[in-house]
């Protein structure tokens, strides 16, 4: 046999191509970075907030300059660090510098695509907001196992040849996307960037820029459906799996072949002339190795198929109203439960919206075993769906406007009730009414976590007595 000795410079080669090949993130590139030429002139004071989840979202836009946008970078291509120009179709057009737009797995992103920046990278819209901006809330995380960076929020009123910082600087510092939100009351014409300040070679991922402007304060709008925070943190476990519909947000859990508790945004503008469908259909959203209701597993079981977010809430255009049908919003409830006090509190808050008024929802599940038109049960379907012993909801109600959290008083109305699912169940509702502190203490969540603490822990440990009609 002859053998092959390897001299010095072959097996350097052979172990630089081997580290290539197992490299299957980030491949890196040395590209030549042109400087850009970014002048910071100021300090502006802003009230700054900082959410460790996904954080308030206003709105779902529609004319992006008169009535702010939400970028999510979906519709962009850049995959260089050098400085250059991205058409954005939620947006416009935005300079990214140091910066490109992410796909990698360890961007982290919601969606397929967000920005990724390092070392002093900045990015700047093109373009100005002529009306002004009311807010700015912005997703951030730290790129793959990369170490902490700070960034800036910056604004520019003299069409981006000089910029002053916003509000307070950011630390990133996680790897899961978490917001922070500025209120900066602007009036003027204003376009905004972001400047990575602190980090060197560390990498940021910046996603769902959102811009607020203040007009049309009073006017019904389909806000986010998950302002007020992810009560149990729900990411991509099995047990506590985030779904987002554009109708409802929920966290499914598939041991219990339900969802642990759905979230959603109710004002007239959700609302409308499409009838209801009744079209249960299975998620298959869900990912495929889980348990994806269909509507026969309920068949027989004596229990109805209950909506966590009501057909009647979703009634503007029939694809919303079909989208309450998907099984993962739906739970094994007593007929009772459901078609008398369930159905009279969806009643009485919908009521509510004809005063003005918009409101934030949560509605969830709890414990196992409940009594239906055969008896009782604590599952169905050979066991793949928990019959719950009780369903809840929180319905925080605010009047028709924008910067809904900033907002919230002492004084704000929340209603809470837990309804035991049996049957001979009454039909008023109020005698369920509980706090919030209960809930949270039943199910282990934090319901309204985006509230200041001061505030939030008076709403939560009071009972409503509130009208009841």
């Amino acid at each position: 046999m002859k053998l092959f000795k390897l001299n010095s410079l072959t097996a350097f080669v052979f172990v630089l191509l081997f580290m290539i090949s197992c490299n299957t993130d980030e491949v890196i590139t040395y590209e030549e970075i042109v400087p850009f030429s970014l002048t910071v002139a100021g300090q502006i004071e802003a009230p700054t907030y900082f959410y460790d989840n996904d954080g308030p979202h206003e709105h779902n836009f529609s004319n992006r300059r008169e009535d702010g946008f939400t970028e999510t970078y979906e519709s962009g291509s850049k995959n260089s660090y050098a400085g250059g120009s991205v058409t954005l179709s939620n947006s416009g057009d935005w300079y990214l510098s140091d910066a490109l737009i992410g796909t990698l797995s360890n961007d982290r992103k919601f969606g397929d695509k967000s920005v990724r920046m390092r070392k002093t990278g900045h990015m700047t819209m093109s373009f100005n907001m002529d009306n002004g901006v009311q807010s700015i809330s912005i997703r951030h995380a730290k790129y793959g196992n990369d170490g902490n960076s700070n960034w800036r929020l910056m604004a520019s009123f003299d069409n981006g040849a000089t910029w002053s910082y916003i509000g307070s600087a950011v630390t990133t510092s996680s790897t899961t996307l978490n917001t922070v939100s500025f209120t900066v009351h602007e009036t003027r014409s204003v376009r905004f960037g972001i400047q990575k300040i602190s980090g060197g070679s560390n990498r940021i991922n910046i996603d769902n820029v959102e811009v607020t402007t203040g007009s049309g304060s009073s006017t019904p709008s389909r806000d986010s459906n998950l302002t007020f925070g992810n009560p149990s943190n729900a990411a991509s476990g099995a047990t506590n799996f985030f779904l987002s519909k554009p109708d409802f947000i929920l966290s499914y859990n598939n041991n219990r072949g339900t969802a642990n508790w759905v979230s959603w945004h109710l004002s007239t503008a959700w609302t409308g002339n499409a009838s209801r469908c009744n079209c249960f259909k299975r998620d298959t959203e869900l990912p495929s190795n889980f348990f994806r209701a269909i509507s026969s597993d309920y068949t027989g079981s004596g229990f109805d198929r209950g909506h966590l977010c009501p057909s009647a809430d979703r009634t503007f255009s029939s694809s919303s109203n079909e989208n309450t049908f998907y099984m993962s919003n739906i739970a094994p409830q007593a007929p009772d439960n459901n078609q008398r006090s369930w159905a009279n509190f969806e009643n009485y808050l919908r009521s509510l919206l004809l005063e003005g008024n918009e409101i934030h929802i949560i509605a969830g599940v709890t414990g196992s075993g409940g009594t239906g038109r055969n008896g009782f049960a604590s599952t169905i379907d050979g066991g793949n769906i928990t019959v719950p012993d009780s369903f809840w909801k929180v319905a925080l109600i605010l009047s028709n406007g924008t910067n809904d959290i900033n907002r919230v008083t002492t004084s704000t109305r929340v209603i809470a009730i837990n309804v035991p699912n049996d049957q001979g169940i009454g039909s008023d509702w109020t005698q369920f009414r509980t706090s919030v502190n209960s809930i949270e203490s039943l199910t282990g969540y934090d319901l309204l976590e985006n509230i200041p603490d001061s505030i939030e822990s008076v709403l939560e440990s009071r009972i409503d007595n509130g009208s009841s009609n």
